[in-house]
């Protein structure tokens, strides 16, 4: 019984070390790296919208100087 214990309290440290890395990246805009070869072979989709995005990210410039005031 003492075994179960033990490893339901370190099954369950583990599942919240992952859970708080997983936020940690996400909130560090890391999980793309991460998850990539995961969500290629799981998610095809989500590989191709993340491509995607990553794309367009490096597609659009940046505001220029004098540009973020309204003009009617």
């Amino acid at each position: 019984m003492t075994g179960f214990l033990v490893f339901g309290v370190v099954f369950g440290v583990m599942l919240w070390a992952f859970a708080r890395f997983a936020r940690w990246a996400k909130h560090k805009g890391i999980g793309g790296g991460i998850m990539g070869p995961i969500d290629e072979a799981w998610h095809p989709s989500a590989d191709r919208f993340r491509r995607e995005t990553t794309i367009h990210e490096q597609r659009v410039l940046p505001p220029r100087p004098g540009d973020d005031r309204y003009r009617p």
